[in-house]
């Protein structure tokens, strides 16, 4: 399984990952010129992070997260997340016309709602035990 990640983590790079993770990297960059908006610029690198190598990782979501993440989120959702969503559409849309693509374009399309609200969340590995994950309910 850890080869199959690889070799799909490898494949995303090459048509998507890069670009995708750029723009976070960016969107990261402007949130972190003003102090008030590092915690967004912070929430986009470790995006950025997953959009690069998304396969063999997935994102739950944070128990302590509240309604400062929700605000956060809208805020988030009007100045940066619909431009990165958009992009995430536009690249799935090449991908799906390519028959090779096409499990990258839905991974693109996957990654939407992450883009649109990213406070909250946080990145695990997705082989990691649901009980174990943070933001999880324990069975014991």
């Amino acid at each position: 399984m850890k080869l199959l990640n690889l070799v799909l983590n490898l494949l995303w790079l090459i048509f998507c990952g890069i670009w995708m993770a750029l723009g976070y990297l960016l969107a990261g960059l402007i949130c972190c010129v003003f102090i008030i908006t590092i915690p967004f610029g912070i929430a986009s690198f470790r995006i950025a992070g997953y959009v690069l190598w998304p396969f063999g990782r997935t994102t739950v979501e944070r128990p302590d997260a509240g309604a400062p993440s929700f605000v956060g989120n809208v805020i988030w959702v009007v100045f940066a997340g619909w431009w990165l969503a958009l992009g995430h559409l536009l690249t799935s849309i090449p991908l799906f016309v390519s028959i090779i693509g096409i499990p990258f374009g839905w991974a693109n399309l996957k990654l939407i709602p992450i883009s649109l609200m990213p406070l909250g969340r946080e990145v695990v590995p997705s082989d990691q035990p649901f009980a174990a994950r943070p933001g999880e309910a324990r069975s014991w």
